[in-house]
């Protein structure tokens, strides 16, 4: 999947009616939008093809995390509808995750990505210390990429702050999705571990997921076209 923006909007939103008007009023403006679990446990697949008719790739975020057999058909059930991008739990580990990538096989060249999602960016140290998990944020999500990558996924999501790491470490071709992107003055709010549009793009990320500084905004149009000309910079 090429992108000429590597922008993803995320519709945070359960109403069909508002997703619907943010998609058809930033076509052009973002690369893509990514719909996520409320949005999708509220309308389910007629509300997901409601707004794939606006033509927008979409980056379907389920963050689908079962046993192996289980996962795989979660991701067999979505295939029909086409997304660009489905997403599963590295913490599910590698047979999860080959599960998951052998079911995308199955839809042929037009299969969509599918990314593991390492640590979310609202989890900080402490936070990752009360789950049992020792180290620093940067040597988990490195140890749950290179798990990934191993099992066959085509990338993952990581905060801006391990990009470089990841880079470095799993190749120039293995995908970096990036939420928690925040444009420079921006509300950060439950995010703990976040970075400017262009800062990270410069360091390799390949998709940036932003969604409140742009369905938050006035003219959420208008505030895309801000940050593509941030990118554009």
């Amino acid at each position: 999947m090429k992108l000429d923006n590597p922008v993803f909007c995320a519709l945070d939103t359960t109403e069909i009616s508002r997703a619907i008007a943010l998609a058809r009023d930033l076509e052009g403006r973002v690369g893509g939008i990514k719909l996520g679990m409320e949005f999708f446990n509220a309308q389910g697949p007629a509300g997901y093809q409601a707004v794939a008719e606006t033509g927008l790739p979409i980056f379907l975020d389920l963050k689908l995390h079962d046993i192996p057999n289980t996962v795989a058909g979660g991701i067999r059930a979505v295939l029909p509808l086409k997304p660009a991008i489905v997403n599963v739990h590295t913490a599910g580990g590698s047979a999860m995750m080959r599960a998951a990538a052998d079911a995308a096989k199955e839809a042929g060249p037009e299969r969509p990505l599918i990314i593991g999602v390492t640590m979310l960016t609202s989890l900080d140290q402490a936070d990752l210390a009360d789950t049992g998990v020792s180290g620093s944020p940067a040597d988990h999500v490195r140890r749950l990429a290179a798990l990934a990558a191993s099992a066959g996924l085509d990338g993952v999501v990581c905060s801006a702050h391990e990009i470089e790491l990841l880079r470095r470490d799993l190749g120039p071709d293995f995908k970096l999705i990036v939420p928690g992107i925040r444009p420079a003055g921006s509300d950060v709010g439950d995010q703990k571990r976040v970075m400017t549009p262009s800062e990270a793009l410069s360091l390799g990320a390949d998709i940036l997921v932003i969604g409140r500084p742009i369905t938050g905004a006035g003219s959420p149009r208008a505030a895309a076209e801000e940050i593509g000309k941030s990118l554009a910079a």
